[in-house]
C-alpha cells in the first residue's frame, strides 16, 4: 500500500445547493472525522472527554475540538454547531468497551445502562435535534438485541423519528483498510433510503501487510527511527527477546516454543488455545489483525513483526489503521506511547470514514 507523504486535497463540497455540516460524537484524534473530510464533508467539531486527543484532531481536521463529557454536551450546542446548515449529520462511535463479552456479564438492567450510557446520551441528542442524517460505527457483536438491548433501542427510536435505517457487520479490509476489523456502520436518514456503499476490496486486491509496511526502515525492540518519531517499538524484557527470535517467522505462534519459553499459565489446558495468537507474529500476505490499544505488547495478540524481532511499531499500527503519513499525531518531541498507542488503537480507520463519508455523499445527491 502507498501512503502519500502530501496531505491529501479535500474534495469540493458534494452538492453545491446544500450546506451540509458534521459534528463527530466521540472523535478521538479524528480517524472518521479525516475519512469524512477527504470525501468533501464539512466536519466543524468534534466532541470527546480526552483532552490529549486534541492536538492530533485540529492539526490534522481543520476542525474544532471540544473537550467535554458527552453528559456535559448539551443540545443548545448542537444546534449551534450545525447552525445555517440545510443538512445536518451527527456520527459518532460511543466507546466500544462496555459491549465486549467480558464487560457484559452478570449486568444489572441499572448498571448495564449506566454503562451504556453513551449509546443512550447519543440517542436523546438524536431525538432533540433531529439532525438529517445519522450514522455510528461500533463492535459488530452490537447488533445482536438479545445481548445489547440497547441498540434495538437506539434502531426503533430512529425509526419512531421517520428515519430510514439501514447497518451492517462490516470487514475494514474489504474497503481498503490493510487490517482484519470488524465493526457495525450504521446510516440513518430522514431524506430517504441509505446505506453503505459497495465493498471495494476483494482477497484478489485486498491490502496486506507487506503491501502495507514492507518499505519501512527495520527496526530494533526499544528503538526509535531518528527521522520518524512515530517508527518506534517498545522495549523487550529478555525473556520476551527470547520468545521472538524462537517465533518462525510469517505466522509463527508460541506453539513453537521449547518448554522452558512458555508462560506457566499457558502450560495448563484451559491456556493452550491461546498460544496460538498470543505472542504470534503477523503473515506477511494477510492483512493485519485487529488494532487494539495494546498492539505494541507481544504477549495481548499476534502483534509480533513478520521478520524482525520485535513488536510492530506506532507508525506500523498507524499504517494499518489507515492514517496516512501526514497524518500528526503528537510534536516530534513529544510522542509518548502510552497516548499514540491508545489514540491510535481506538480510532476509526480513515479508509472506513471514506467508505462512510461516500455513501452519505451519494445519498445526498439523490435526495438533494
Amino acid at each position: 500500500m502507498t501512503l502519500s507523504t502530501k496531505k491529501l486535497q479535500r474534495k469540493k463540497s458534494p452538492i453545491r445547493k446544500a450546506s451540509i455540516k458534521v459534528v463527530d460524537l466521540y472523535c478521538g484524534i479524528g480517524g472518521l472525522t479525516h475519512g469524512l473530510a477527504l470525501e468533501g464533508l464539512d466536519v466543524v467539531a468534534g466532541v470527546d472527554n480526552d483532552e490529549t486527543c486534541r492536538y492530533a484532531f485540529e492539526k490534522n481536521n481543520h476542525a474544532k475540538f471540544i473537550h467535554k463529557d458527552i453528559s456535559r454536551f448539551t443540545v443548545k450546542e448542537l444546534r449551534k454547531l450545525f447552525r445555517g446548515a440545510s443538512v445536518r449529520v451527527l456520527v459518532g462511535c460511543a466507546p466500544c468497551q462496555p459491549y465486549s463479552s467480558l464487560n457484559r456479564r452478570n449486568l444489572s438492567k441499572k448498571e448495564a445502562r449506566r454503562r451504556w450510557y453513551p449509546m443512550y446520551r447519543f440517542m436523546t441528542l438524536v431525538k432533540r435535534v433531529k439532525p438529517e442524517i445519522v450514522s455510528m460505527e461500533n463492535v459488530p457483536d452490537l447488533i445482536d438485541g438479545r445481548k445489547y438491548p440497547v441498540f434495538d433501542e437506539f434502531v426503533r427510536a430512529l425509526e419512531a423519528l421517520k428515519y430510514n435505517v439501514s447497518f451492517k457487520r462490516v470487514d475494514a479490509s474489504k474497503y481498503g483498510v490493510p487490517q482484519k476489523r470488524h465493526r457495525l456502520v450504521l446510516l440513518a436518514s430522514r431524506l430517504g433510503a441509505i446505506s453503505l456503499v459497495a465493498e471495494t476490496h476483494t482477497e484478489k486486491n485486498i491490502v496486506t501487510v507487506k503491501k502495507a509496511i514492507r518499505n519501512l526502515p527495520e527496526l530494533e525492540d526499544g528503538d526509535v527511527h531518528p527521522k520518524d518519531a512515530l517508527h518506534r517499538s517498545s522495549k523487550l524484557s529478555e525473556i520476551n527477546r527470547k520468545r521472538i527470535a524462537a517465533t518462525p517467522e510469517d505466522g509463527g505462534s508460541a506453539t513453537s516454543w521449547p518448554n522452558h519459553l512458555i508462560p506457566e499459565c499457558y502450560r495448563k489446558e484451559s491456556g493452550r488455545s491461546y498460544m496460538v495468537t498470543v505472542y504470534g507474529r503477523m503473515r506477511w500476505n494477510d492483512p493485519a489483525p485487529t488494532m487494539t490499544t495494546q498492539f505494541m505488547t507481544l504477549g495481548t495478540g499476534r502483534f509480533g513483526h513478520p521478520t524482525q524481532n520485535r513488536a510492530i511499531s506506532l507508525r506500523e499500527a498507524a499504517i494499518f489503521q489507515s492514517f496516512p503519513s501526514y497524518y500528526e499525531f503528537a510534536p516530534d518531541n513529544e510522542v509518548t506511547v502510552k497516548h499514540a498507542a491508545r489514540h491510535i488503537g481506538n480510532a476509526v480507520p480513515v479508509l472506513l470514514g471514506r467508505a462512510i463519508g461516500k455513501s452519505i455523499k451519494k445519498h445526498i445527491r439523490r435526495h438533494i
